[in-house]
This record gives C-alpha cells, sequence and structure tokens, in this order.
C-alpha cells in the first residue's frame, strides 16, 4: 500500500498513562525533549491528532522555534507542516487553536455520516476529507494524504488515534518519552486504548534505541509487521 512514512511520537508516566483521569495534560518531558519534538515536527510533512486530543488539550500543533521555521520557508515549505484532526464526527471546535496559530494546510478528516452543517463551517477554515461511514477510515485516509504530498507523517495521540493506527497496521516507527512520575488511574488515558488485542493477535516491537534524557528515557521502536 503506498502510503506515508509514519511514526507515533508520545509522552507518558512510568505507568503508561498520556493524562490524568480527568484528562488533563500534566508536563512529563523537560526542556530537552521538548526541543527534541519541535525538531520531529519541522521535519515531518503532516502531525496528527485525534478529536480528542483536540477537545481536552487544544494544541496548535505549530513548530515553537523561529529557525526551524525560517528553515523549512528557506526549504520552499510552509512553517508549519499540515495539521491533520481525525474527527469523525465533526466536533472540531471552530475557534479551535489549530485554526488560529501558524500559517499552513489544515486537514480534517470525517466520515460520511458527519453532519453536513459542522463539516460545512469546517470547509471554511480547512480541507476536509470524506471517508468511512462512521468512523474515519484510516487506511485510505493515509492513501489520500500520500497522494495529497504527505511522505512523512507524525502522530502525536491520542490513546483512540494510536490504537487505530497500530491495530490497523499502518505505523512504521514509535518515540516514547517514558517520564519519572506516576500518574496511576483506571480510566486515565495510557498509550494505547482501543479494543486491545488478543494473545494471537499481540503487535511486536523491535528496540531501536534507548536514551536518557533529563529525568526519563526515551525509547525509539520499530513496528514489527504481521505476516
Amino acid at each position: 500500500m503506498e502510503k506515508p512514512f509514519i511514526f507515533i511520537n508520545s509522552a507518558m508516566s512510568a505507568d503508561g498513562k498520556l493524562s490524568t483521569k480527568e484528562r488533563k495534560q500534566v508536563r512529563i518531558s523537560g526542556k530537552l525533549d521538548f526541543e527534541r519534538v519541535d525538531e520531529l515536527r519541522a521535519q515531518a510533512d503532516a502531525i496528527m491528532v485525534g478529536i480528542g486530543t483536540v477537545l481536552s488539550d487544544d494544541p496548535s500543533l505549530t513548530v515553537k522555534s523561529q529557525e526551524r521555521r525560517a528553515a523549512r520557508k528557506v526549504a520552499g515549505k510552509d512553517e508549519n507542516p499540515a495539521r491533520i484532526i481525525v474527527d469523525s464526527s465533526a466536533r472540531t471546535p471552530l475557534d479551535a487553536d489549530i485554526f488560529k496559530k501558524g500559517e499552513g494546510t489544515r486537514i480534517i478528516a470525517v466520515s460520511n455520516s458527519a453532519p453536513a452543517e459542522k463539516v460545512r463551517k469546517l470547509e471554511e477554515k480547512a480541507v476536509v476529507i470524506r471517508t468511512g461511514t462512521e468512523k474515519v477510515d484510516l487506511e485510505k485516509l493515509v492513501r489520500k494524504l500520500k497522494e495529497m504530498g504527505i511522505n512523512t507523517l507524525m502522530v502525536e495521540g491520542g490513546a483512540t488515534l494510536n490504537w487505530g493506527m497500530l491495530s490497523a497496521g499502518l505505523v512504521d516507527e514509535i518515540y516514547t518519552f517514558v517520564g519519572n512520575l506516576i500518574i496511576g488511574g483506571k480510566t486515565a488515558p495510557t498509550f494505547t486504548d482501543g479494543e486491545g488485542f488478543t494473545e494471537a493477535e499481540l503487535l511486536g516491537l523491535e528496540l531501536l534505541s534507548a536514551k536518557k534524557i533529563e529525568n526519563g528515557i526515551l525509547l525509539k521502536w520499530k513496528v514489527k509487521k504481521r505476516n
């Protein structure tokens, strides 16, 4: 299948949580990891998040460093990668930070069952891609993104989108920064939520590197392809 090179980047607590049980974001990594993530963003053609992340965190998904933005411009690119929201029901707020901050393409992926009026309003602010009946068909979406010239796709969560991408076999590599804190909570989001794999379906990883950064560790994984 023709698709972009896709990697997930995520920070988690030592017990694998992305945020608290109230779905409130907490500071897991420090300045050095912040710079690493900003460099990954600057090198990517697009950054993708799920609607849950937008509703809870309202991220702008911009490149923060002025130098990195300038380097993208010199290379003939927009200051920021394309910013993509997977939003089956077209729930993205029209005043979301992704629309307010930074130049660059915005893409909203919706399902064919998304309310027409909400889709129409989003089309005034972004490129809207329709795929899937009730939920966005991620495989068709990434094929479409490849056709649009997106060759490197960075996925920044949350747990539901991570599961969707991994369970569909679409992810090539994973970066996980594991921080020095415990969050706990059976309802707090983990790195992947969703239905979960059975024992026979488990997804294997190959550890490419492990590096201590400040008070945590950065693990880089290659996702093993299923037979």
